[in-house]
């Protein structure tokens, strides 16, 4: 038996801005942006919560099942670094709006940018276990930026979004090498999200914790799976992208470590891993659900023909990191397509500076605890009404939030 993804699909807003526009605007070094290798990042409206997010990411996996398969959904896991609630998950809101069966597991985990892949392994694990045969588990990434000039160069990379996989022993997706992971974990204080008002970050350590997790985890990926290499073992790579020129800097530091040339490793960074940052590029950094959008990126633009082996690396601040294996093929590539992620993140529309800098004191209000709040959707109504129905936070009552479809 085989177990691991069987759908995957990405929403990441009907809003961005053009990173070159976001730099002007704060005044941000130009020659800076080089080194980000980003184009766009999606922002937020007053109307997106991780709730809102991670239910457009999962409803058109959850419509395009029959009702035996629906049914067959026993473990739902939101993971977040948004919560709206010290006790009450995302994920008590999500099942109700994705209309999952009363006979579910609802969890809500929390490890930063990792915490998605830790309840993939977790979930994966329990499938394979056979405890219930035919099961599926529907794992979220789901989170929400809290950034403005505050963050300094962190706001241009800081995307806003969801990441679905649907997991079970049909994995069109990706098959899951079972046993062949690699963990590594340490308390730091590299970022944060003290308050529902802002987030921190110490750029260095965060960067220096995030290199040292991937030297440290494959070596215990290499420790279980005899003979792993990084340069040849695996057809493609995919990693957590809090921004693209951070996934470069961290592939040329392992190629270097396996004493390959700095013309070669350019070569192996183009072919093996380029593939998988052309939508972070355009989304910026969704956090758990970060190394998710890269892996549709990979299976949107790579040629994978017969079969690959991908290797992954998950990291979250805090820290913890795994790097793990599966593999995919051209049938892949087909799953991915019939979301067309390419195509929604295309319909975005474009925010000027003004507009961005407008909408934010409004949006950076989306996870404070309010007992009453309405949402005026009006001045949005551009952004929705398209062939997709959208999910959007419509208020709060006694501290109970309502949703509604647009």
């Amino acid at each position: 038996m085989r177990y691991g993804i069987e759908a995957l699909n990405v929403y990441a807003g009907v809003a961005q801005i053009p990173v070159p526009a976001l730099f002007a605007g704060r005044g941000l070094e130009p020659d800076r942006l080089t080194n980000l290798m980003m184009y766009n990042r999606s922002v937020g409206l007053p109307f997106e919560d991780p709730v809102t997010n991670a239910v457009n990411a999962a409803k058109p996996i959850v419509d395009a099942l029959d009702p035996a398969d629906r049914a067959a959904i026993e473990v739902l896991v939101t993971s977040t670094e948004s919560g709206l609630d010290l006790s009450k998950s995302v994920a008590s809101y999500v099942h109700d709006y994705l209309g999952l069966s009363r006979n579910c597991r609802l969890l809500e985990v929390k490890q930063a940018c990792y915490a998605a892949t830790g309840a993939l392994q977790l979930a994966t694990g329990y499938l394979a276990a056979g405890a219930s045969p035919g099961a599926k588990a529907l794992v979220i990434a789901t989170d929400v930026a809290l950034v403005d000039a505050r963050a300094g160069y962190a706001e241009p990379a800081t995307g806003h979004g969801a990441a679905a996989v649907l997991l079970s022993d049909d994995p069109r997706v990706l098959a899951v090498d079972l046993g062949a992971f690699g963990c590594y974990s340490y308390e730091t204080m590299d970022s944060a999200r003290p308050s529902p008002y802002f987030d921190i970050a110490d750029v260095d350590r965060s960067l220096f914790a995030y290199l040292d997790c991937l030297t440290n985890s494959f070596a215990d990926y290499r420790s279980r799976v005899d003979g792993a290499d990084f340069a040849t073992t695996f057809d493609h790579l995919v990693m957590h992208t809090p921004f693209s020129g951070l996934v470069r800097a961290a592939h040329r530091k392992m190629m270097r470590e396996t004493g390959l040339p700095a013309a070669q490793a350019e070569e192996d960074f183009a072919r093996r891993v380029q593939p998988s940052l052309v939508y972070p590029a355009q989304v910026g950094n969704l956090c758990s659900g970060s190394v998710y959008l890269a892996l549709a990126s990979l299976l949107d633009h790579a040629d994978l023909g017969d079969g690959a082996r991908v290797g992954l690396y998950s990291y979250g601040s805090g820290c913890s990191s795994e790097f793990f294996s599966g593999v995919v093929d051209s049938a892949s590539s087909a799953a991915v397509a019939t979301q067309g992620i390419r195509e929604r993140l295309a319909l975005r529309r474009e925010l000027s500076f003004a507009e961005y800098e407008a909408l934010l004191p409004e949006a950076l209000q989306t996870l404070a605890p309010q007992e009453h709040r309405t949402v005026d959707l009006e001045p949005y109504a551009d952004f929705l009404g398209g062939d997709r129905p959208l999910l959007v936070h419509a208020g709060t009552k006694d501290y109970h939030r309502t949703y509604e479809w647009r």
